[in-house]
C-alpha cells in the first residue's frame, strides 16, 4: 500500500463523515432544540410586550390607575424589539422547515408577536405624550 492512497482514504473518509455530521436528523415533536429554545423565549418576551403595551395603551386612556403609561409603553417597545430580533435571527438562522427541530414556526411567532408588541407600546407612547 503507498502512501497516497492511505492519504486519499483518510480524506475520503474525513469529507464523508462531515458531510454525514453535516446533515442534522429531524428533531421529535418534543424535542427542545437550541433553535426551539430560543424562538420560545423570544415568542415570550413578546407575549410580554403585548401585555405590558396593552395595559400601557390602556393607563394612557386614562382607564386603568393614574399614572400615563409612558414607562410601560416604552419597556412594551423594547421587549417587542427583543422579541422581534430574536425571532427574525431564529428564521435567519434556520436550515430547514417546520418539524426540522430549527424552531423556525416559533421565530415567525415571535416576529409577528414582537411586532405588535411594538405597535402597542408605540400607539401608548403616542397616547401619553397628547395627554401628558
Amino acid at each position: 500500500m503507498s502512501v497516497r492512497f492511505v492519504i486519499a482514504v483518510a480524506e475520503a473518509a474525513l469529507v464523508e463523515g462531515v458531510e454525514l455530521a453535516a446533515q442534522p436528523d429531524p428533531a421529535s415533536a418534543y424535542t427542545l432544540t437550541a433553535g426551539r429554545f430560543w424562538s420560545l423565549v423570544a415568542a415570550l418576551l413578546g407575549l410580554a410586550g403585548v401585555v405590558i403595551g396593552g395595559l400601557a395603551l390602556a393607563r394612557s386612556a386614562g382607564r386603568i390607575g393614574t399614572g400615563t403609561g409612558r414607562r410601560g409603553a416604552i419597556v412594551a417597545l423594547a421587549a417587542g424589539l427583543a422579541g422581534a430580533v430574536g425571532g427574525g435571527l431564529v428564521v435567519a438562522a434556520a436550515d430547514g422547515g417546520p418539524g426540522t427541530g430549527y424552531g423556525i414556526v416559533g421565530g415567525f411567532v415571535a416576529l409577528a408577536v414582537g411586532l405588535i408588541a411594538m405597535a402597542l407600546g408605540g400607539l401608548a407612547l403616542a397616547r401619553s405624550r397628547r395627554t401628558g
